[in-house]
């Protein structure tokens, strides 16, 4: 090229051009920070070609996203002026009708992650009493559904059926639907939401059941919520590795581990063609909250669900024995990835990966109801605390504190 950037003036009005299209190309944002830090020490000798080639290069670097990501952690809510009286006050029901199913859910939406340990029949026959729901681990048999649908029919409509996105699995689940016609919900739960093959099979399973309301992820940006979406999924689970069994951080090194205000708050990077579709979304945080306070912080940061998994552990409803060590009481808790339970069901450990969760024992923590009542009761603590008479009103009442201690440690 001929041209040189030899005059100042010149040189930074090609530069302000070249800012603009770059801002404009989804192919080049990068290198708008490039640009701006190449404005501060351009040498106004070098020729356009020189420039560019040094652009190119730098190109090549990887991308980092410093934006600060909050967790439960780091935020606690700001009190504000309520006109409650008590907590009693406080409505905790929320009704949906969902995009693509156009089916209707009300219910306090709060769901028992699908684990084995978790996501069991004997959960639901509790949560359900309190409109609560769960979602059902894969490994039930036809059987044992036909048998719990004919048994505790009023619990139908707080239960999903889950499964993972192989053709066994794809199988099971149409069987399971088949023998238990009044099941209206499905939960696809995969480790990596971000397969082209698992947004196929959500497109599978919404063909074949056009009117059953899809759970599907799991994911964590934006562009993976809309696309699900667009695919046929009603409900979006978002959280990649924050819950407390949980190695996928550890094991990938891949940072999916978003703040839970980036995870949940509405994305930004959208595009405007499917803004229509998304006014009907609805998403829900899977995994990380340890108390009744966190859960009040997911739908506060805009979850339209909480998914809670830990914090139903060790209880009388969970599978699995109690166990007794040195005069106190456990209950195993285990990720659905972890060797223990990939020994249970294929017989260990696959040559190709590696272990995603962990096995821990957990205190023996008696009748689930307790814990429930417990963290319903939180949310309406929070709720009375921000002045919103519902549930639905409590993101629009909330304004996050960044803190760098939620408690003192004295009696810990």
């Amino acid at each position: 090229m001929g041209l040189s950037l030899r005059k100042p003036f010149k040189a930074l009005t090609f530069m302000q051009h070249l800012l603009i299209g770059a801002v404009q190309s989804d192919v080049l944002k990068g290198l708008q920070h490039l640009l701006l830090v190449y404005l501060t020490t351009v040498d106004y000798s070098a020729s356009i070609s020189s420039v560019l080639m040094r652009l190119f290069r730098a190109s090549k670097m990887p991308r980092v996203d410093a934006d600060l990501k909050l967790d439960f952690k780091d935020v606690l809510f700001r009190p504000k002026r309520s006109s409650l009286k008590s907590r009693s006050e406080v409505d905790l029901q929320r009704t949906f009708t969902f995009r693509n199913s156009k089916q209707t859910y009300t219910g306090i939406p709060i769901i028992a992650a699908n684990m084995d340990t978790t996501g069991t029949f004997e959960m639901a026959q509790v949560l359900s009493k309190h409109t609560l729901f769960t979602a059902i681990h894969k490994h039930y048999s036809v059987e044992d559904w036909k048998n719990f649908a004919a048994n505790y029919p009023d619990c139908i409509e707080h239960v999903a059926a889950s499964s993972g996105s192989g053709t066994a699995d794809l199988e099971r689940l149409c069987a399971i639907l088949e023998a238990v016609p009044a099941l209206q919900y499905i939960c696809l739960d995969v480790a990596n939401g971000y397969s082209e093959y698992f947004v196929e099979f959500v497109k599978t399973v919404r063909g074949k059941f056009p009117r059953h309301t899809i759970m599907a992820g799991n994911v964590v940006t934006g562009e993976m919520v809309e696309e699900l979406i667009l695919s046929g999924a009603d409900i979006i689970k978002v959280g990649i590795g924050p819950d407390s069994k949980c190695l996928s951080l550890h094991m990938w090194c891949v940072s999916m581990h978003y703040g839970v205000t980036d995870r949940m708050l509405p994305s930004k990077d959208l595009s405007y063609s499917s803004q229509v579709a998304m006014q009907t979304r609805f998403d829900y945080e899977d995994g990380g909250c340890s108390c009744p306070g966190d859960v009040a912080k997911a739908f506060g940061a805009g979850a339209d669900f909480v998914m809670m998994g830990g914090m139903l552990a060790g209880h009388d409803q969970c599978t699995g024995q109690v166990i007794e060590k040195d005069g106190k009481k456990y209950k195993l808790f285990y990720g659905m990835s972890s060797d223990t339970a990939m020994k249970k069901y294929v017989g260990g450990v696959a040559e190709y990966r590696a272990s995603e969760g962990r096995t821990v024992e957990v205190p023996y923590r008696g009748n689930v109801d307790n814990t429930i009542r417990d963290v319903l009761g939180g949310l309406r603590s929070t709720c009375t605390y921000v002045g919103a008479a519902k549930l639905k009103e409590l993101s629009r009442r909330t304004t996050f504190i960044r803190v760098t201690q939620q408690s003192s440690q004295m009696f810990t």
